[in-house]
């Protein structure tokens, strides 16, 4: 068995420099694509009641064949500081405070926290110029999405807040996504400066995992349609080996 993956992952690479020695400038190529990306999103549907706006960091893996189609997965690590939610109300003071073991207020901060996980498929509409890698790029993709209200409390000193009691507070919800996205790609002739800008929703299908909400007092059972739409641009790093310029015969 080792021995097929072995004579597998050597096909695949002989493969990888079969198509890699190419002119991006004349003509379409094969190339693994790496990127990093940074995006911007507002929620909609049920998202909009619990958070605001929010910041993702983005990992992509992909393949782009000669013909123009695009292969994909990614991991997305999103974040913000607006919780709409009143998660502590039956616990907190008539001013929204929470008492410290002191007898003082306590310093609770609340943030965003969540992360995707996907595969995606991708279809790049070429331009003349630059080169036949470079134009409109759209996708779809399939994955998973989860997020929680992430609970801080600064010194420790709250005991509502202990670490088991955070998970009656903290909404963490997860379930299926699918993901949407038009943008341009852009490949220079000189392999120097590639980069992605685009547009992008994505629908996340949750639910509330926890077994119980404490300030509900029940087990949270509503299903969510969880939406972020927004803008994202990556920078991307093509694997492909460039043709020498010059040729030599002997």
């Amino acid at each position: 068995m080792k021995k097929i993956y072995l004579f597998f992952a050597i096909a695949f690479l002989f493969t990888i420099r079969a198509h890699a020695q190419v002119s991006i400038k004349d003509s379409s190529i094969f190339t693994p694509l790496v990127g990093i990306s940074y995006g911007y999103y507002f929620p909609a549907g049920d998202m909009v009641k619990r958070f605001g706006p929010n910041s993702a960091l983005q990992m992509n893996v992909e393949m782009k064949t000669r013909f123009n189609w695009i292969l994909g997965v990614n991991g997305s690590f999103f974040f913000g500081n607006q919780i709409k939610e009143h998660i502590f109300d039956s616990i907190a003071t008539i001013d929204g405070d929470l008492i410290s073991r002191t007898g003082e207020l306590g310093d609770v901060r609340l943030f965003e926290r969540g992360f995707t996980v996907s595969g995606t498929l991708g279809r790049l509409i070429p331009f003349k110029k630059p080169n036949p890698n470079s134009g409109i790029r759209v996708d779809i993709g399939l994955g998973f999405m989860q997020h929680k209200i992430r609970i801080e409390t600064i010194g420790n000193n709250v005991p509502q807040m202990d670490k088991n009691y955070k998970k009656g507070y903290d909404r963490l919800s997860n379930g299926f996504l699918l993901t949407e996205s038009v943008g341009y790609m852009y490949l220079s002739n000189n392999r120097l400066a590639n980069a992605y800008f685009g547009l992008e929703c994505m629908q996340g299908f949750t639910q509330n995992r926890r077994s119980y909400d404490y300030d509900l007092m029940k087990q949270d059972t509503h299903k969510r349609l969880d939406i972020l739409f927004g803008a994202r641009v990556a920078w991307l790093l093509p694997l492909y080996k460039k043709a020498p310029k010059e040729f030599y015969t002997y």
